[in-house]
C-alpha cells in the first residue's frame, strides 16, 4: 500500500528505514532441553560427564574388590545401589551449584563446594546402605564414593593445574623476592602465579619468624630473615623485593629499606591482603615506598571520647579550611558528629574541593581572613564554639620576599579571627602553628611567632585560647617530600640547600588528631607541643627518595647543594631555651610556658606592623617583624621597643640589625 512517501534506495535494491524481520524457527527438542536446563542451573555436559565418573568409580572399585571375578549375586545387588549413589552425588552436586561454575577460574571457594558437595553425598549414602542391608561390600560403598567425590573435584580443577604446570614452564620474568610469609605474602604470590603477563616470578620470601624457616608457600621456599635479604638476593638473582606486610611498622620498613638500598634493589610495597582478597587491587597496585613509610612514628593513641567531647553537637569552624591541614581538620572533626562544620578559606577551587570529600553535610565561606567586616558576618551567622584556626601564609622564601603579606594574614588576619571568636563567645580557640615560630629567622617564622603572642593576650575567662605548635607535615602542599618527589619525576637534579640541614617530620594524619587531642587539654593562654621524634636529615631524605624510586643516585639522578635560602635555619626547635615544658595526659603532647609579652605592647606592635603593611615598605616590615620577635625575651629591648611604638616618628633603632 503506498504511504505517500517513497523509500530512499542505496543501490543494495533495498528500501531504507524498512525493518526486516527473520521468522524465528521453531526450537528442536534437544534446545528446549538445555534451555530448560540452563533455567535451573543445569549444565548438561558436565551432568552427563559426573554421571560417568561416579557410576566408572563404583564400578572400577567393585572389581578391584572381587580382583576381577565379581560374584553374580554382587552384581544384582550393585545395580540396584548404583542408581541411588547416582542420584545422591548428582544430586548433592546440582544443590551445591557445581553445574553453575565457570571451572576455568575457580578457587578456594569452588573447592569448598566440591567438598561439601562430597560430604552432603557420603551422608545420604549411609542410611541407605543400611536399609538396604548392606547390598554392597563396606569397601566398595566406601571407597567408590570418595574415589567419585575426588575425580569429580579433579576435573573441574585440572584446567587450574595443568595451567600451573604451564605457567611453572614459561620464561621467567622480573624475579621477586617477597618480605613477609603470611596472608599477604600468600595473596600477593598468589596473584604473580595467576597474572604471569605481570612478568613477576616470586622466587623466595622471607620472614623474622624462624618456625617458618624451611617451609614453602605456594611452592614458594622461606629462605630466611629479613638480615638475610642482601645474600639472598645475589644469590638468587633478585630484580625487586615486596614488602608485603601490612602492620608493619616503621622500624620494619627501615630495615627492609636500608637492606635493600645496600643491595641496590628497588623496594615495593604490596597491596593490602583486604584489597587482594576484596579484588580491590592488584600486581597494578604495587607501590614505590614512601619516604613515609620510613619517616612515619608508631601509631599514636587518642582519646576519642575527649575529643569527641569537645567537638560532638558543637558548631565547629576550621580557618584555612581548603588547606592540607585544614582539610584535615575537617575530615577528622566529621567523624566526631559536630552540630555544624564551616570550612571558611579565601580560596574558592581548595575550599570546594575540601568539602566535597566530607560525607556530611559542612557549610562553606568563602572569606578572607583579612577582611575583619566579612569575617564577622561569617562569624555571627555560624556562632562558632569550637575554632580552627589553620589559615596562614607558610612558604618562608615566599614571605622572606614579601613580608607585608605576612604580616596581613599571619598577624592581623589571626588577630581580626581571635576579635570574631571573641565577639561571638567562641569556647575553645586553637591555633595551628609552626616550630619556625621558635627562636624566628624569617620573615615567617616571626609572623606565626606573633599571631601566638595574640592567641596568648586573650584572658584566660574569655574561653580556652591556645596555640598548638608542631613542625613540618609529610605531604602538605609545597612541602619538601612533594617538591623532591616532582623533582624526581622530572629526572632532577634534586635540590638541597645545605647538606647539614635538618628538620622534624610527622603525617598530616597524626599531627591533625595530636591537634584535636591537644585541643582537649587546653587551659587557655597557653602552648602546646606535639612531640616530633628525631629530626631527619634532609641530603638523606633526598638520598633515600631516589633509591625509593629504584634510581640510582648520581647515575640517573644528581644531588645539587643550592646553599640556604633567605630565612632558613639549619635546624629548627619546637620551643625556645628560656621556654618551660610539663607533661600532659597524653605522651606525645608537652604544654609549654612561653614567653609573653604584655597586651599592650602587643596591640601597639600588630598596629605599626599594619601600617608598614599598608604602606607596602616590606625592608621596615620585615626589620620590625623580627625586632620584635627576637628582643621579646629581653626585657630592656622590650621596653626599648615599647617606648618606640609610642612615638610619632619611627625610632632609627627599627633599622638597625637584630639583636
Amino acid at each position: 500500500m503506498d504511504n505517500g512517501a517513497a523509500p530512499a534506495e542505496h543501490g543494495t535494491g533495498r528500501p531504507e528505514n524498512v525493518v526486516f524481520l527473520r521468522r524465528e524457527q521453531p526450537a528442536t527438542a534437544g534446545a528446549q532441553i538445555v534451555r530448560a536446563a540452563n533455567r535451573i542451573g543445569l549444565d548438561l555436559p558436565s551432568l552427563a560427564l559426573d554421571f560417568a565418573l561416579v557410576a566408572a568409580s563404583y564400578l572400577a572399585i567393585l572389581i578391584l574388590r572381587f580382583d576381577g571375578s565379581v560374584p553374580r549375586d554382587y552384581w544384582s545387588a550393585f545395580l540396584g545401589y548404583l542408581p541411588l549413589a547416582l542420584a545422591a552425588h548428582l544430586g548433592s552436586n546440582w544443590a551445591c551449584g557445581l553445574y553453575r561454575q565457570m571451572w576455568q577460574h575457580a578457587s578456594v571457594r569452588e573447592a569448598r563446594r566440591v567438598l561439601l558437595a562430597g560430604t552432603i553425598s557420603v551422608s545420604a549414602l549411609v542410611p541407605i546402605y543400611l536399609l538396604l542391608d548392606r547390598p554392597v561390600p563396606l569397601s566398595v560403598a566406601l571407597l567408590g564414593a570418595l574415589v567419585a567425590v575426588a575425580l569429580t573435584g579433579f576435573v573441574r580443577f585440572q584446567s587450574r593445574l595443568f595451567a600451573t604446570r604451564r605457567n611453572d614452564e614459561r620464561e621467567p620474568g622480573l624475579r621477586v623476592l617477597v618480605v613477609g610469609a603470611g596472608e599477604a605474602g600468600a595473596a600477593i604470590i598468589r596473584e604473580m602465579l595467576r597474572e604471569r603477563t605481570a612478568g613477576l616470578t616470586p622466587v623466595a620470601l622471607l620472614d623474622d619468624d624462624q618456625r617458618k624457616h624451611g617451609l614453602a608457600l605456594l611452592g614458594v621456599p622461606v629462605v630466611g630473615s629479613v638480615d638475610d635479604l642482601g645474600e639472598v638476593a645475589e644469590r638468587l638473582t633478585v630484580h625487586r623485593v615486596f614488602l608485603a606486610i601490612p602492620s608493619a611498622d616503621s622500624h620494619l620498613v627501615e630495615r627492609v629499606a636500608a637492606a635493600a638500598e645496600h643491595a641496590e634493589i628497588p623496594l615495593k610495597v604490596a597491596p593490602g591482603i583486604r584489597e587482594l582478597l576484596r579484588g580491590r587491587a592488584s600486581l597494578r597496585d604495587v607501590r614505590d615506598v614512601k619516604i613515609e613509610d620510613v619517616l612515619g612514628r608508631q601509631q599514636v593513641t587518642t582519646d576519642l571520647d575527649a575529643v569527641r567531647g569537645l567537638l560532638a553537637g558543637k558548631s565547629v569552624l576550621i580557618t584555612g579550611g581548603g588547606g592540607s591541614i585544614g582539610a584535615e581538620i575537617a575530615r577528622q572533626a566529621a567523624a566526631c558528629d559536630p552540630g555544624r562544620l564551616v570550612l571558611l578559606d579565601n580560596d574558592e577551587t581548595h575550599l570546594h574541593d575540601a568539602a566535597a570529600s566530607l560525607s556530611g553535610p559542612v557549610h562553606s565561606e568563602l572569606c578572607d581572613v583579612r577582611d575583619p567586616t566579612r569575617l564577622r558576618t561569617a562569624f555571627e551567622r555560624h556562632r562558632p564554639q569550637v575554632v580552627f584556626h589553620a589559615a596562614a601564609h607558610k612558604h618562608v622564601p615566599i614571605l622572606q620576599q614579601h613580608p607585608s603579606e605576612a604580616v596581613d594574614t599571619n598577624v592581623l588576619g589571626t588577630r581580626n579571627v581571635v576579635d570574631a571568636a571573641l565577639a561571638v563567645g567562641v569556647e575553645c580557640f586553637v591555633l595551628v602553628s609552626t616550630d619556625k615560630a621558635v627562636l624566628p629567622a624569617s620573615v615567617m617564622g616571626a609572623s606565626k611567632w606573633l599571631a601566638e603572642q595574640i592567641v596568648l593576650a586573650v584572658p584566660r575567662d574569655a574561653g580556652r585560647y591556645c596555640a598548638v605548635r608542631f613542625g613540618n607535615v609529610l605531604g602538605s602542599r609545597g612541602s619538601v617530600i612533594p617538591t623532591f618527589a616532582r623533582q624526581i619525576e622530572a629526572g632532577g637534579p634534586v635540590t638541597v640547600t645545605d647538606p647539614r640541614m635538618t628538620r622534624y617530620f610527622m603525617s598530616i594524619g597524626e599531627a591533625v588528631q595530636l591537634v584535636l587531642q591537644a585541643a582537649s587539654f587546653a587551659r587557655g593562654s597557653d602552648v602546646l607541643m606535639l612531640e616530633m621524634g628525631e629530626p631527619a636529615n634532609i641530603l638523606e631524605l633526598a638520598r633515600r627518595m631516589i633509591r625509593f624510586a629504584g634510581l640510582s643516585l648520581d647515575e640517573e639522578i644528581a644531588i645539587e647543594i643550592v646553599g640556604a635560602r633567605p630565612g632558613e635555619k639549619l635546624a629548627e626547635e619546637l620551643r625556645a631555651p628560656a621556654e618551660a615544658c610539663e607533661p600532659t595526659p597524653h605522651n606525645a603532647i608537652l604544654r609549654i610556658d612561653p614567653v609573653r609579652i604584655d597586651s599592650e605592647f602587643i596591640e601597639r606592635t600588630v598596629q605599626r606592623l599594619g601600617e608598614s603593611a599598608r604602606r607596602s615598605d616590606d625592608s621596615e616590615t620585615a626589620r620590625m617583624l623580627l625586632d620584635v620577635a627576637n628582643g621579646a625575651s629581653d626585657v630592656d629591648i622590650r621596653e626599648d621597643l615599647l617606648v618606640d611604638l609610642v612615638d610619632a616618628e619611627r625610632s632609627p633603632s627599627w633599622n638597625q640589625p637584630s639583636t
